[in-house]
């Protein structure tokens, strides 16, 4: 049995809390007033600092703390909620990933830059103004603004359940808390210490009494046991008003030590403090909340595992096709039936593991709600970010893979798409651009786009840069779709000036490989004024396809299914006739076709009966001439060799049931070899 590192599960977990507190904080730039968004990124703050002191991650502890405590004020109301903040607090979030990442590298010279820019923002001075190495100063001032007169002594006592130190909670962490609210003493109670012979060293068996000078609330001393008051001991018991001023911060650590063991005292009497928060803490559900019971109810799984119970199901399919391919060559019945009862089995766990892999496109949307929010301040335009069909699922593999080219194209869309709020204005347009993207199924693909309201794309520009870089002859004659597929070419860009967004033409070149790596295709749509459109045709899934398995010469190839609109017979007289026009009527409609015998160079006679596989490639329709269809197959995709990297008319490849290999038809990269090919014919005839 594989053992989970409990480090990684930290990890796992502190990218999710990480994530909160970055969608709680861009939610927070168009509502600053939200106190439940205040909240909310308060408690994902607190909750990260615990954890990562659990976990032995202090350097993250330590400078989330330091945020934590910036916050606070701002949840008191003690400082107002500002873009600056939003944007300091965000900067310090990278910072923390970073040391969720790598704890062993030294960025403490970034972390007390960033805690400077925070206390600038919370102070509201916009200026940042404390030496490098003062985070703790930073904290001081922080804690010593927010002081007041109000002080009150406090007794609290405090035991932990008997097994917290199996749970991996260090008691010291809460008392180190309390010292940080005022003047402290601390008293420890040994009375339920058993003797030696019978101590068991994982267990807790210590309580705590705890006089506290502070002029923080009661509320305030509970949320140091926010995460564990629903199990523990906890008394809390206001003694009055403090007689003695409160010492300084910097004098509290140091005359705070733990006091000899003594017994403690008890306190008849007093009523036990030990109710849950009106504050619902971060990770912890509402029993009473359906969404809560449903997340509660599902279980974490590393993606790794998936990928490996996807490449078992292959292997399965794989061996029921062969099972099939044995029982229909066989009439022993009893065979039959096993196979076909295999079959059913092997097509419901395919259809359940697919599902298994299938993540929310919300989930990779949501990812640019941050770089949207950084692109306004890089650019100084204004933009509405707009999504749409977030609950659209796509296979996890194709998500992350998706990941990059959406950036290139919403940085490209933001900085070359978009015009500036002046120019918006004058053309009669809101001031603030919008950026829309959508996913929605079709099919076996989601389609993605990604649309601007911008300026729309200069089709004499890249007809004048396509020529001067001889991508084509001058004056060609090309569709408006074929021009606009220039702005893919590696190195191709229009843009006057390269920024630190775009203009290198680098971009572009990373959408169309990544996306052609993906099998699926790049349409653009344009127009003046308006703003320009990238729509994205993905498959849904990478892993196994439905194909249409043809034999071509001696040759056999799987067409995916969903590329497949109709089968039609080309007899030999046909295809004599259609000699040197390579065009079907169907329906009335013209349908180019391409004879793949020739494409692949077989040297056989065709077929005397031949098939024609009219297949789509977005908005064009063309046939694929083939020897024979030998029917429906289910497809486990195999990566191509290194080798092969440069043949763009293959896919990939699948292993039959008789242990052949057959080859993966790329629809749109063979219709347009195929399409090249017929046009050097045409020449040289």
């Amino acid at each position: 049995m594989t053992t989970i590192d409990p480090v990684e599960i930290f990890r796992a977990e502190a990218a999710e809390l990480l994530e909160q507190i970055e969608q709680g904080l861009l939610d927070m730039a168009h509502r600053l007033d939200d106190q439940s968004l205040i909240d909310a990124v308060f408690r994902g703050l607190h909750t990260l600092k615990g954890s990562g002191a659990m976990f032995g991650f202090e350097a993250l502890a330590a400078f989330t703390h330091h945020c934590e405590t910036a916050f606070d004020r701002v949840r008191k109301g003690q400082a107002p909620a500002t873009a600056e903040l939003v944007f300091a607090v965000l900067a310090a979030r990278d910072h923390m990933r970073s040391l969720v990442e790598d704890p062993a590298d030294d960025r403490a010279a970034e972390g007390a830059f960033l805690l400077q820019q925070l206390q600038a923002a919370v102070d509201g001075s916009g200026a940042v103004h404390a030496p490098a190495a003062a985070s703790e100063p930073v904290a001081a001032a922080i804690e010593e603004a927010a002081a007041s007169s109000d002080e009150h002594r406090w007794r609290i006592r405090f035991a932990l359940p008997e097994d917290t130190l199996v749970n991996g909670t260090n008691p010291l962490t809460f008392l180190d808390e309390l010292r940080e609210m005022g003047t402290c003493e601390v008293t420890v109670d040994t009375s339920k210490v058993p003797a030696l012979e019978d101590l068991d060293p994982t267990r807790l068996h210590l309580a705590w009494t705890v006089d506290l000078v502070t002029d923080r609330s009661r509320g305030d001393i509970e949320d140091v046991f926010l995460f564990v008051m629903d199990e523990m001991m906890l008394e809390i018991e206001d003694r009055g008003p403090a007689a003695a001023p409160r010492l300084p911060t910097a004098m509290v650590a140091d005359a705070a030590p733990v006091a000899e063991a003594k017994p403690a005292e008890t306190a008849a009497g007093t009523e036990v403090a030990a109710r849950p928060s009106a504050a619902q803490p971060a990770g912890r559900s509402d029993p009473n909340d359906p969404k809560s019971r449903r997340k509660a109810e599902s279980v974490r799984v590393p993606a790794e595992r998936l990928d490996e119970l996807m490449d078992r199901v292959g292997e399965l399919v794989i061996a029921q096709s062969r099972l099939t391919q044995i029982a229909g060559t066989s009439t022993d019945v009893q065979l039959r039936t096993v196979s076909e009862e295999m079959e059913r089995l092997c097509s419901e766990l395919r259809t359940t593991m697919m599902v298994l892999r299938m993540v929310p496109v919300g989930t990779l949307f949501e990812r640019f709600r941050r770089l949207v929010h950084d692109l306004q301040r890089d650019t100084g335009k204004t933009i509405e970010l707009v999504t749409e069909g977030e609950a659209t699922e796509m296979d996890k593999t194709v998500i992350e893979r998706l990941a990059d080219p959406l950036v290139h194209l919403v940085r490209n869309a933001a900085d070359h798409g978009l015009e500036t709020p002046t120019e918006r204005v004058a053309a009669g347009k809101p001031a603030a651009g919008r950026i829309t993207l959508s996913a929605r199924q079709a099919g076996g693909e989601v389609i993605v786009t990604i649309a601007d309201d911008g300026r729309g794309i200069d089709h004499d520009r890249v007809r004048a840069k396509a020529e001067s870089v001889g991508l084509i002859a001058p004056g060609a004659v090309l569709s408006e779709q074929e021009l606009l597929q220039m702005i893919l070419q590696p190195g191709f860009s229009t843009a006057a000036t390269v920024t630190n967004l775009s203009g290198r033409g680098v971009g572009m070149d990373v959408v169309k490989k990544t996306v052609d790596s993906l099998r699926g295709t790049i349409e653009i749509s344009t127009r003046a004024g308006a703003g320009s459109a990238m729509t994205l045709a993905i498959p849904l899934t990478l892993a196994i396809i439905d194909g249409l398995l043809v034999r071509i010469g001696k040759g056999r190839y799987v067409i995916p299914l969903p590329a497949v609109e109709e089968c039609l017979e080309l007899s030999l007289e046909e295809d004599l006739r259609s000699r040197g026009r390579s065009f079907l009527s169907l329906r009335g409609a013209l349908v180019p076709f391409i004879r793949l015998r020739e494409v692949f160079a077989t040297d056989t006679r065709p077929d005397p009966y031949q098939k024609v596989v009219v297949v789509s490639t977005g908005q064009e329709r063309v046939g694929l001439v083939v020897d024979q269809i030998i029917g429906d197959h289910q497809t486990v995709i195999k990566s191509m060799s290194k080798l092969h990297d440069d043949v763009d008319t293959f896919s990939g490849a699948t292993i039959l049931g008789d242990g052949s290999v057959a080859l993966i038809l790329d629809v749109a990269n063979l219709v347009a070899a195929g399409q090249k090919q017929e046009a050097q014919l045409r020449a040289t005839a």
